[in-house]
C-alpha cells in the first residue's frame, strides 16, 4: 500500500512525536549518549514551546515506560483538584458545569514534576542538558505552526477584551503572529533559567539539582506567582469573571507518583494502559468486545464491517467510561475487562448503528450517570466568550488536534510513551511573570455528587490522555499514542487493528481513521451527537455508503484529517527498532537510526 513515508528501521534509537523539532531534539540527546528517558524529557520540554496551543508548562503528563525490558510502570504527572475546589464552591457561583476555560478549571500543574521525576529516577542527563534546547527555542525563536497562529486568531477578541496578559504574550504590539513566522517566548526562557539557577545552587550532584528544581517550582517563585495570579478574576466560558481556587499550598502538597500499569492480554500481545483516572482502559474494553470478530483490511483500508463493529464496540466501552471511570478505589476494572462481561455486552452489537448510551452493570451494580447526560443535553451550547476550553482547531466535531505525544525507544531497550497536554494558550490567561498559563483539566469533573468522576479536593479528574504500550510474549515491544481528546483511544484502536491485519507501523498510521461522537465529550460543554460517525474519505465511497446503509450518521472528514498517531517498536528477537509518525497536519516526524 501507499505510505507517506517509510517505516524507519535501525538498531541505535528511535523517536516519534507530533513535532519535528521535538523529535530532532530527542534524537540529538540519544546521539549524545542519553537514554530514552533523557530523550523523552527533552522532547517534552521542546513540545511545550513549539506546540503552545496544545500543551504547556502549566499542564500535565501521564507516562507509561519500561526500563530496559522490565515490567511497564505508569508515572502520573496529572495534578489534583485544589483544596478549595469543592462542588459547593462552583454551584454557589451558579454553575452546573465547570467552565472549560479560565482559572476555575485549573488543577495542580503536573508536567514539571512528572518530567523531572522521570529524569531523576531513570535518566542520565542533567536538568540543564534536557532543558537547553527548549530554552533556546523559547529565547531565540521557533517557527510558529499554522494551527497555533490560527488558534491565536480565533481567540484574539477574547485576549484583547478580557485577557490582556495573553494579548501581550501572543499578539505582540497587538499584531497577530504570522503562520510559519519566527516566534519567541523570552519570559518562559527566563522562568526556566531561574529554575536552573535554583537547581545548580544545590551543588554538582545531578539528583540534588533535580530535587532543588522540583522544590523551586512547587514551593518557590513559580508557586508564589501562580498563587498571586489566581486571586485575580478573568472571563471564562460562563460569560462571567471568576478568580481561581489554586494556591501555593496546593502546589507544595502535590508531587508526581508511580503506580502499576494495567495489562490486558490478547493472545501473544498484551495492551498496557494507565488506570481508570484516565480513559486508557477503554481501549482494552473495545479490544475485548471485538475478540472473535473477523476484522479485515483490504489494501490497507478497513472494510465497512470492521468500522461498524469497532464503532459499536466504542459506544459500549465509552458508555462504561462515563458510568464507571474516575479517581476512586472501587472502579470494577477486573470485571469491565473480563471476557465474560465482554460477552454479555457484545450481545448488544447488531448489524445497525445504535443511538443509545448504554452503560453496563458490572458485578450487578447499577450505573450512575450525571444529570447532564440523563437530561440528554447533546447540542453544543453557545459560547459567550470565544474561549476554547478544548484545544481544537475548529469546533465542528471534525477537525481535532489537541494535545501532543512522544514515543522513544533506545538501544538498551528502554521505552517511553507520553501524552503531555494542558496549559493551552487559548484556554487560560497567561501569567505574565512566568510566560505560560494554567491548565483547564478540572472541566472534566462533574458537579453532581456521588459519581466516580465527581469533583472533590485532592482528586484527579478522569482525563482523556492515554499513552499506550504493548508487550509481545510478555516483553515490551511497542509504544504508541495520539493526541485527540475523546478520540485518542478510538484512533489507537484503528492503529491496533491495522497492525493486527499485518500493516507495519507507518502503514497503520497512514491507514484511514475514524471515530464516533455518540457519547458525551469530556470537554465543556460536554456535548455529543448520537449516531455520528466521522471517517476519512480515503476509506472509500463504498465503505461510507455501506456505513450509511447501517444507520450511521456519517461525516466525511476529508482525506487526511483524523489522528496524530506516532509509534516506536522493538523486536526482542533481533533487537531491531522501528518508528512511524503521523503525516496529517505536516508536523509529526519520526527520527532514528
Amino acid at each position: 500500500m501507499f505510505t507517506t513515508r517509510p517505516e524507519l528501521v535501525g538498531t541505535f534509537g528511535m523517536v516519534a512525536s507530533t513535532h519535528w523539532l521535538a523529535s530532532a531534539s530527542a534524537m540529538a540527546v540519544l546521539e549524545d549518549g542519553g537514554n530514552a528517558f533523557d530523550a523523552a524529557v527533552t522532547a517534552g520540554f521542546v513540545l511545550q514551546v513549539v506546540e503552545p496551543h496544545l500543551n504547556g508548562p502549566g499542564g500535565e503528563v501521564p507516562i507509561i515506560f519500561s526500563a530496559a525490558g522490565a515490567a511497564p510502570q505508569v508515572l502520573c504527572g496529572q495534578g489534583v483538584a485544589p483544596a478549595g475546589a469543592s462542588i459547593e464552591h462552583y454551584t454557589d457561583l451558579g454553575l452546573s458545569l465547570i467552565p472549560g476555560s479560565g482559572l476555575l478549571a485549573a488543577t495542580v500543574p503536573g508536567a514539571w514534576d512528572g518530567w523531572l521525576t522521570l529524569l531523576r529516577d531513570h535518566g542520565t542527563k542533567t536538568l540543564r542538558e534536557v532543558l537547553d534546547r527548549a530554552i533556546g527555542y523559547a529565547r531565540d525563536g521557533f517557527p510558529l505552526v499554522e494551527r497555533a497562529a490560527h488558534t491565536i486568531g480565533m481567540v484574539s477578541d477574547l485576549f484583547r477584551d478580557h485577557w490582556p496578559t495573553s494579548a501581550a504574550q501572543w499578539m505582540p504590539d497587538g499584531v497577530l503572529p504570522a503562520p510559519g513566522g519566527r516566534f519567541r517566548n523570552p519570559r518562559l526562557a527566563d522562568t526556566w533559567e531561574w529554575l536552573l539557577a535554583a537547581a545548580e545552587a544545590a551543588g554538582a550532584d545531578r539528583e540534588a539539582q533535580i530535587e532543588a528544581a522540583r522544590r523551586a517550582w512547587s514551593q518557590g517563585f513559580v508557586a508564589a506567582q501562580i498563587d498571586e495570579f489566581c486571586r485575580s478574576e478573568f472571563r471564562d466560558d460562563s460569560g462571567r469573571d471568576h478568580a481561581g481556587v489554586l494556591t501555593g499550598a496546593d502546589m507544595a502538597s502535590w508531587e508526581a507518583s508511580y503506580e502499576d500499569a494495567l495489562v490486558a492480554d490478547f493472545g501473544e500481545w498484551s495492551l498496557v494502559k494507565a488506570g481508570a483516572w484516565t480513559q486508557g482502559p477503554v481501549l482494552a474494553q473495545q479490544l475485548r468486545l471485538l475478540e472473535g470478530y473477523d476484522l479485515s483490511y483490504v489494501d490497507g483500508k478497513p472494510t465497512a464491517e470492521t468500522v461498524h463493529l469497532a464503532v459499536e464496540a466504542a459506544k459500549l466501552a465509552f458508555a462504561d467510561r462515563e458510568a464507571w471511570y474516575g479517581d476512586v478505589p472501587d472502579v470494577p476494572l477486573e470485571t469491565l475487562l473480563s471476557r465474560s462481561y465482554a460477552s454479555e455486552r457484545r450481545a448488544l452489537i447488531s448489524s445497525t448503528a445504535s443511538f443509545e448510551l448504554r452503560p453496563g452493570s458490572p458485578d450487578g451494580r447499577e450505573p450512575l450517570l450525571p444529570d447532564h447526560i440523563i437530561s440528554g443535553t447533546s447540542t453544543l451550547l453557545a459560547d459567550p466568550t470565544g474561549a476554547i476550553g478544548e484545544p481544537t482547531v475548529e469546533r465542528s466535531g471534525v477537525t481535532r488536534g489537541d494535545t501532543v505525544h512522544v514515543d522513544v525507544v533506545d538501544r538498551w531497550g528502554n521505552m517511553v510513551s507520553a501524552t503531555p497536554s494542558g496549559g493551552w494558550l487559548q484556554s487560560s490567561p497567561t501569567i505574565p511573570s512566568l510566560g505560560f498559563c494554567l491548565g483547564s483539566r478540572a472541566q472534566m469533573f462533574w458537579l453532581d455528587k456521588g459519581l466516580p468522576n465527581s469533583l472533590a479536593p485532592g482528586k484527579r479528574p478522569r482525563i482523556t490522555l492515554s499513552p499506550s504500550m504493548a508487550l509481545r510474549d510478555g516483553r515490551p515491544a511497542l509504544a504508541f499514542g495520539t493526541p485527540g481528546g475523546d478520540q485518542q483511544d478510538q484512533w489507537q484502536l484503528g492503529f491496533w487493528l491495522a497492525l493486527q491485519a499485518g500493516l507495519n507501523l507507518q502503514e497503520a498510521i497512514d491507514s484511514p481513521m475514524w471515530h464516533s461522537n455518540a457519547f458525551p465529550s469530556s470537554f465543556y460543554p460536554r456535548a455529543w451527537t448520537p449516531g455520528e460517525l466521522v471517517i476519512e474519505s480515503r476509506a472509500g465511497a463504498d465503505v461510507l455508503d455501506a456505513l450509511r446503509s447501517r444507520g450511521h450518521q456519517v461525516v466525511d472528514a476529508g482525506e487526511w484529517t483524523l489522528g496524530r498517531m506516532s509509534a516506536v517498536a522493538r523486536d526482542a528477537s533481533d533487537g531491531l527498532l522501528r518508528a512511524g509518525a503521523n503525516p496529517r497536519g505536516a508536523q509529526g516526524y519520526a527520527a532514528g537510526r
